[in-house]
Formats: C-alpha cells, structure tokens, sequence
C-alpha cells in the first residue's frame, strides 16, 4: 500500500510534497514559465473555463509552479488551502478583499508591521471597514474592541520589531464564541517554529519573502486555511485582480521551503546566543527576545513555539543618534530592513520599517527612537557578536 505524505513528517513534506514529475522524468522541481495553455479542443477550453473540468488555463490563477509551493506550504502549516500571491501585503490585502464587507470590524493588534497599519487605516476604511487597535498581549483589550460587527482578528506573533505575543489559542478561542475569523502573521516563526492553525486560527499570513525564501532574492506572500475561505474566496480575489505570485518566485520558494527547518533551528541558536549577550552589555537598555529567562512571555513563548526564530530587538541609551551610531559603525552586518535572510541585517524599525506611522502611533506600539532590529543569519554568530560589538563600543568613544 502506497505511503500517505500525509503521515511523513515536517522534513519530508517540506521535500516531496507538491512535485508531480512530468514525462520528462526531471528531479528536481520544473519551473513553468508559460502565460497560458493549449487546449487540445475547443470543447476542453470551454470546460476549463467553466470550471467543469480541472486543469490550467492561465498563469494569472493556474501554474503548476505556483500550485507546487501552494500544495507544499498548505501542508507544512496544515491547513486545507494556500493561495500565493505576489507580497506579504498583497496576501493581507486578498484575505480582507476575498472575505470583508463595508459595515465589517477589523481588530487588530498594535504591533504589526507599519504597510499593515497604512493598508487598514488609508484603504480599508476609505470603503466601509472599521479598524480598531488593540495591545497584542491584553486579551481584555481584544474582548472590549469587539462587537455585533467584528468579523476577523488580525495579529502577528511574534510581532515585528518587539517580539511581542499574542496567546493565539486564546485569541481563537475568543474570535471563535463572536463568530469571527482569527488571522495570524507567521512570518517570523514560519511554520517550522509555529503552526497557528493546530492552535485554532482560521487564516495564516506569510510574507514569502523572508524566511520561506531565506536568501532575499525574490517576494511574495501566502494565505493558509481551509478551501471554502482561502480556496474559494481568496483565490477569487486573486483570479480576478491579478495580485498572484510569478512561476519563478514560486520556484524559489519551493526550494527555500525544502531547507526551512535546517535554517530557522540555525538561526534561532544564533539569536538565543546574541541575545544573551545583550542582556550584558553596558548602554544595552532592554532586549527583546522571548526566549530570555527574563522575558514575561517565555512561558507563552515556549508553550506555541518550538524555536524562538532569528530576530532580536534591542534597546540603546540615548535615543536614535546612539542607536543610529551602533548601526552605521558595524562593518559586516548588511544595513536593510528586509529579514529572513542567511545575512545578518540590521535596521531602525522607528525611521524604515514603521517609519510612516505617525510619532504617536509609533509611541503606542512601543517603537521608541533607541530600538535597533537585528535579523541574525547563518554567520557564525561570534562574528555577528564582535560586528556588534563594534557598534556598541563606538557608543561609548
């Protein structure tokens, strides 16, 4: 009796899952860069438009590259469904297109990346959607923002830059009793770390581009979750709008996904290590990484995460000139505020990544002018220590 890949574990799944070998005999995964297909009739085009025979029609909705990663993530995650599209914020903007209506609620957490804020409070909005903001880690806080209207909780956890996180099991929970759907950004832990589904989300986000990837080469995003929201509503979105991920991305990121455990259980031993090393260093005002002893979130962290991923956020005294100071004084560590990379990068959230929130909105979050966001990579970590090092030694000339 054939194997189920159902039963292989995440390893294996992150490998085999989603390749069907063409005659060709190839094995490694093909990439199909075709914009469309050719119908042996024009009865089969007929029923392929229709939708009542499956099968490829046209690069937009249909590839077999994209539907590779597709099948291959949706399994890592375990969810029923994956869409691809073409960034992080396009999957955001399908999942709120495919699934909310004028007069709907959006609760959301503080903590999430500044384009998400932008793409809520401009956009969703400007037709009928209310947004309301609430402390990611206060569940009393998520309970007062909801009402007869409330129809998605949107979080990410951990959150970008602080690492703050949300109690997604209680988040889904709560959602669930108002009949609301809960979204989870997976973006730092992937799901080699972290898999929101089994802990009763709805929805989970991804912004490819980061760790699926792993190398900074190319962007994309994915939804996750069951066939009749994300396979049917979503993707209707993205057959109709045209937000969807090119065959070559999708390529690249089916090959990141085949070494995405080796690489987060890397670059979570280097964060934990740097992180430590934090903690003692003079000027170093606070850490932010919830796998320290000292962090109020550890049990919480190590309760929904097996691994605590690769970004530690770090605060310097003497606001952004010091923190400005370490930054341009390190000589190895790349200066971008992209991360997931197998490079080291390191940003100020306050003046790139959140840049576009207002001082008072920034101030909310906890985005102070002294924070530095430092993506740990695949170097060996006593190198990323002493760039550092540099950094923060330059503060104290």
């Amino acid at each position: 009796m054939d194997h189920d890949p159902s039963d292989w574990e995440f390893e294996t799944r992150a490998i085999r899952t989603g390749h069907r070998r063409t005659p060709e005999g190839e094995h490694a995964a093909p990439v199909f860069l075709t914009s469309s297909y050719v119908f042996r009739t024009a009865a089969e085009a007929a029923a392929r438009f229709s939708g009542a025979e499956a099968g490829n029609i046209y690069s937009r909705f249909t590839n077999p590259t994209v539907r590779a990663f597709e099948e291959r993530l949706a399994s890592l995650e375990g969810g029923e469904c994956c869409v691809a599209t073409a960034s992080g914020m396009a999957a955001i903007l399908a999942t709120c297109l495919g699934l909310l209506s004028a007069g709907d609620q959006v609760v959301c957490s503080r903590s999430v990346f500044g384009s998400t804020v932008i793409l809520f409070d401009k956009y969703l909005k400007r037709f009928g959607i209310d947004v309301s903001y609430v402390d990611l880690v206060d569940l009393d806080s998520w309970a007062a923002a909801m009402g007869p209207r409330t129809r998605l909780l949107f979080l990410e956890s951990p959150s970008n830059p602080l690492l703050q996180l949300g109690d997604i099991a209680a988040l889904a929970d709560l959602a669930h009793r108002h009949g609301a759907l809960l979204a989870v950004d997976n973006c730092l832990c992937t799901p080699a770390l972290q898999r929101p589904i089994e802990l009763g989300a709805d929805l989970v986000i991804h912004s490819a581009t980061k760790y699926l990837d792993g190398h900074g080469r190319c962007l994309g995003g994915a939804v996750v979750g069951d066939r009749k929201r994300v396979g049917e509503e979503v993707f209707g979105v993205i057959r109709t709008a045209g937000p969807s991920m090119s065959p070559f991305n999708a390529w690249v990121f089916s090959t990141g996904l085949e070494t995405l455990h080796v690489r987060m259980r890397e670059h979570s031993r280097n964060a934990q290590i740097l992180a430590e090393w934090l903690e003692e260093q003079p000027g170093v005002a606070a850490v932010h990484f919830p796998w320290l002893a000292s962090h109020p979130q550890k049990a919480l962290a190590e309760r929904q995460q097996s691994g605590p991923g690769g970004i530690v956020a770090f605060e310097v005294e003497g606001g952004r000139e010091a923190a400005w100071r370490v930054i341009d004084h390190t000589r190895m560590l790349s200066i971008t505020a992209n991360l997931g990379d197998v490079r080291s990068t390191i940003t100020h959230p306050a003046t790139t990544t959140h840049g576009r929130l207002t001082a008072e909105e920034r101030e909310r979050a906890g985005i102070g002018e002294g924070l530095i966001r430092v993506a740990v990579g695949l170097e060996a970590v006593d190198d990323v220590i002493a760039d550092l090092a540099r950094g923060l030694s330059s503060d104290r000339d």
